[in-house]
């Protein structure tokens, strides 16, 4: 994500493969115009999407998190363990520093029916999150208020949906979904958030 100074913010998650992990943990972070790398969160669990908010006061990151740094190692009937499945918000400083971490949604409250949780993430102009949720009872996108209230939800049918954007320009009201094995476009009654 991009904010309107020119920082690019980004996450290093860990989900596949054997190398040698050579940061301390899976974090955020913020790439200045200057080339400078800063450790932004480290509070984050699995850090995945991350969005800036369209008035740029807060900082959303999803934590997908699979229990297991190497999860290919599993011997045959072993479980996953359920790590944090959410999508937090910080308070974004105008220096782009984060803090007062809380949650915005809570996936991991209810494993009933299993819901492996958030991943992409992307705002509209009015400031609304678009979350891809991959929830096997439910997946799709789902639309909330920056208040958190659930306004409408786009189903994938049976896939599981991994990253959502809008368009640009004229087309800024096409949503791109992302699945496992299929690219979606619909056009909707919203325009996707620009940098001015």
């Amino acid at each position: 994500s991009i904010d309107e100074r020119g920082r690019i913010y980004f996450t290093d998650p860990r989900y596949l493969g054997w190398e040698a992990i050579e940061q301390a943990g899976v974090a955020a972070y913020r790439l200045d115009p200057d080339g400078s790398v800063h450790r932004v969160a480290a509070d984050c669990g699995k850090c995945n999407g991350i969005l800036v908010s369209p008035d740029q006061t807060k900082m959303y990151i999803v934590s997908n998190d699979n229990g297991w740094w190497e999860f290919q190692k599993l011997h045959e009937g072993e479980k996953t363990l359920a790590g944090t499945h959410a999508l937090f918000v910080y308070d974004l400083a105008p220096d782009g520093t984060l803090s007062n971490r809380r949650f915005f949604k809570d996936y991991s409250k209810d494993r009933t029916p299993p819901c492996s949780g958030p991943d992409g993430v992307v705002a509209d102009s009015e400031g609304n999150l678009w979350v891809v949720e991959r929830c096997e009872h439910r997946p799709g996108v789902t639309v909330y208020s920056p208040a958190g209230t659930e306004l409408a939800h786009i189903s994938t049918g049976k896939e599981l949906p991994t990253n959502v954007g809008f368009g640009r320009g004229e087309d800024s009201n096409l949503l791109y979904l992302t699945s496992g094995k299929s690219v979606y476009r619909i056009r909707v009654g919203k325009k996707g958030y620009q940098l001015p």
